[in-house]
């Protein structure tokens, strides 16, 4: 009996030690697969299909005297793959994902799906491995050389640009630079780095999972795939930080190297030597931009490189970072101290809306006025002191529909979530510093647009449909519950702690599921279809973006001196005289449903659906018509207090366009500018006529002051796509235009 006994309890403890031994190699990531970078379709599109679209495009614009002699190029410059931990994270079941996408899927979703011209890889630097940079840089060369032409210089099926994203962010005002895409000129070992350069950010609380978690999840969630994601995840923690202080080149292969502002980015850009562009983009998406948060402190040579940081994400699919607004988020004082900003009718500060959650359940409650006044006045301080993305955490239990549409801009166009002003584009173009040698120090950006896209769909925001797809709207999933599994809320707040909360809680993504768009393009004026060309029209600012549809625009100065030839947008030149400008614009192309049939010849039946969901971009002959033309006049700063709002005239005109007609050609002056004796900026906006786009209606709101909201269900189908009217746009890059004094022959700077 006892032998008996003994032989249980042995058996017992193996089958225990085989379970914590399976548990064990489950969470270090032995059991699962690694994802692998891909490698893309063989097959290119069919020859002459790019310059035929080119040259549809060439003949729109030579119809309103658009120059003969530049190429309209339609491109995505920030793509995610599941490459990037988020994406990755996006790709398992309990987000709804269908399995990740890979290096190859994006290089054939740009080539087939969304029919782009160029694109460019930009998974998080955090995330990268030795391995995982090393498939990268070969999978981008097979899509750059497939269909490149007889050779060097020769017209590209589609020209692709290797990159990362380094994914900066500061838990306060103090401390945050935020997100860069990192473009690539070359596609040799002599023009890439031998690894990408990672953000070494303060908000350190989002760590990875630890390896019991890791373990546990296949059981918890009941399926094998997370195996894999626990493979994922090691493999992401294993890189050693590399040495600081060391030159790059010096540095062994298999370290992570990181930079923790973007002076040390450039630095060690400088160090490699090789040709690179440096992005900014989602300056004004407060999901990661601290409150109080304004690129002004970054307006210094040491974090503000103007030879390699020339361009600025100004639209994307987690939105639009355009328009400046003179409300605050927060109020900061001379001393650091924050407090709330009382409501207005344009915008409702998250943290006064705390406030009013707490008193109302406070009064519920059956509290009496004076202790619920006090309760509000706590909750409003501690949401204005929360960190980075956190001041939700102040109210437990809270619940979307609670929040009303605090903290969004009501007037903006489709903006990004909790937005952030103080660093949106137009008060970047507003900022001026006491530079070198007399000249004012400025941000002189010219704009692009881009998806951000984390399922690897280049260029997606070609049709407004499959918003689960072509947008990043699943992110809403991660933490939001599909019934009933919320905290229960309470009357009192309490300061903002991501480690008193499940990692899933700490971004307020239900409400941020509906600022998730189907994105923009970037787009540039090129002298021809091959890399060095698109390369030095990103570098001249010959470029603009786009809301999604492909519009076609030309923006150029006519009077500038001594020059017979007009400068195109993105230019830089001094004046004494008042500056005339000519806009010329077309409507993007209708879509026919489908695909082509090169790309349904080009990839299977299951590729082709699980990639563009049986939609790609189909132009017919029919272009929609463009209803106006805005112009945005900024006159930089003269000294470092002056106010931005007074600086910043949008619109400072408005244009009309005849109604049904190809194309639109306008033609303004400022006869103010020689007497006003002071630089100034102008871009324009072409305004097409409303259409329906996905979560264009971001929170839905109803009554007065946004009383009742309906965030698009996160849950939903792809058949309930959020459709709201919206009127799509192209941005021009900034003509920038010195003042000089009549006699004076000093060009203006192109810095």
């Amino acid at each position: 009996m006892r032998k008996r006994a003994a032989l249980g309890i042995a058996l017992a403890a193996l089958l225990a030690l085989g379970a914590l031994g399976a548990l064990y190699a489950a969470g270090r990531g032995l059991l699962g697969r690694s994802l692998g970078a891909g490698v893309p379709a063989a097959q290119p599109r069919p020859p002459g299909f790019a310059a035929a679209g080119g040259a549809r495009d060439a003949a729109a614009g030579v119809s309103l005297g658009a120059p003969r002699d530049r190429l309209v190029l339609f491109g995505d410059l920030h793509v995610h793959t599941g490459f990037s931990a988020d994406a990755f994270a996006m790709s398992m079941p309990l987000t709804g994902g269908s399995g990740s996408h890979t290096v190859a899927d994006a290089c054939d979703f740009a080539r087939f799906c969304s029919g782009l011209d160029f694109w460019s890889i930009n998974d998080h630097a955090e995330s990268s491995t030795p391995r995982r940079w090393r498939e990268t840089v070969e999978a981008v060369r097979h899509c750059d050389a497939v269909g490149r032409g007889s050779g060097p210089g020769q017209d590209a099926d589609l020209v692709s640009f290797l990159g990362w994203e380094w994914s900066q962010m500061g838990t306060t005002a103090e401390n945050h630079y935020g997100h860069r895409n990192v473009v690539l000129r070359d596609l040799d070992d002599a023009g890439i780095p031998a690894r990408p350069v990672a953000a070494d950010s303060p908000a350190d609380y989002f760590q990875a999972p630890s390896s019991l978690m890791l373990g546990l999840l296949p059981l918890i969630a009941g399926d094998p795939v997370y195996l894999d994601y626990a493979t994922y995840q090691q493999q992401t923690a294993s890189p050693p930080r590399c040495a600081d202080g060391v030159p790059v080149r010096e540095l062994p292969a298999d370290c992570r190297e990181y930079a923790a502002t973007p002076g040390e980015l450039f630095a060690k850009l400088d160090d490699w030597g090789q040709a690179s562009l440096v992005i900014p983009h989602g300056t004004s998406w407060g999901m990661y931009t601290p409150q109080g948060s304004s690129f002004a402190r970054q307006l210094a040579l040491r974090d503000h490189d103007p030879v390699r940081q020339r361009l600025v994400e100004i639209y994307s699919g987690h939105g639009n970072s355009e328009e400046y607004r003179a409300w605050r988020e927060v109020e900061i004082g001379a001393d650091g101290a924050r407090r709330c900003p009382e409501p207005r009718s344009d915008y409702l500060p998250a943290c006064w809306r705390a406030g009013e959650i707490i008193a109302e359940r406070c009064r519920a409650a059956g509290i009496g006025a004076a202790g619920c006044d006090a309760r509000a006045a706590r909750a409003r301080q501690h949401y204005a002191e929360a960190p980075s993305g956190l001041g939700h955490l102040s109210v437990p239990g809270h619940r979307a529909a609670e929040w009303r549409d605090a903290g969004q801009c009501r007037d903006c166009f489709l903006p990004a979530f909790h937005y952030r002003p103080a660093s949106s584009v137009q008060a970047m173009l507003a900022l001026s510093r006491d530079g070198t040698g007399g000249e004012p120090l400025r941000f002189r950006f010219g704009f692009v647009g881009s998806s951000d896209t984390h399922t690897a769909r280049a260029g997606a925001g070609y049709k407004d449909r499959q918003r689960n797809r072509m947008s990043d709207a699943r992110m809403a999933r991660v933490g939001t519950p599909r019934a009933g599994a919320e905290a229960t809320p309470l009357p009192e707040s309490r300061a903002a702690d991501p480690t008193g909360a499940a990692p899933d809680q700490w971004i307020e993504r239900e409400r941020a599921g509906s600022f998730y768009f189907t994105g923009g393009l970037v787009a540039v004026h090129a002298a021809a279809r091959d890399r060095r060309s698109i390369w030095d029209a990103l570098g001249a600012r010959h470029t603009y973006a786009t809301s999604g549809p492909r519009i076609l625009l030309w923006f150029d100065l006519v009077n500038p001196p001594e020059s017979a030839a007009p400068l195109p947008m993105g230019s830089a030149v001094a004046l004494a005289e008042a500056p005339v400008f000519e806009v010329r614009a077309v409507g993007s192309l209708e879509q026919q449903p489908g695909c082509p049939d090169f790309a349904r010849a080009a990839l299977s039946a299951e590729r082709l659906e699980r990639l563009c969901g049986g939609e790609c971009y189909h132009p017919s002959d029919l272009r929609r018509p463009i209803a106006r033309i805005e112009i945005v006049r900024i006159r930089p700063q003269r000294g470092a207090s002056d106010p931005l709002e007074p600086l910043i005239e949008d619109p400072w005109r408005v244009l009309p366009c005849a109604p049904g007609a190809a194309g639109c050609r306008v033609r303004f002056s400022d006869p103010e500018f020689a007497g006003a004796a002071r630089d100034s900026v102008y871009y324009v906006r072409a305004i097409e006529a409303p259409g329906l786009a996905v979560n264009a209606g971001t929170l839905r709101c109803e009554g007065e002051g946004c009383a009742r909201t309906t965030p698009c269900d996160p849950w939903a189908p792809n058949s309930d796509d959020c459709l709201a009217p919206v009127e799509e746009r192209a941005w021009s890059s900034p003509i920038f235009v010195d003042w000089q004094a009549a006699g004076a022959r000093d060009p203006a700077g192109d810095a």
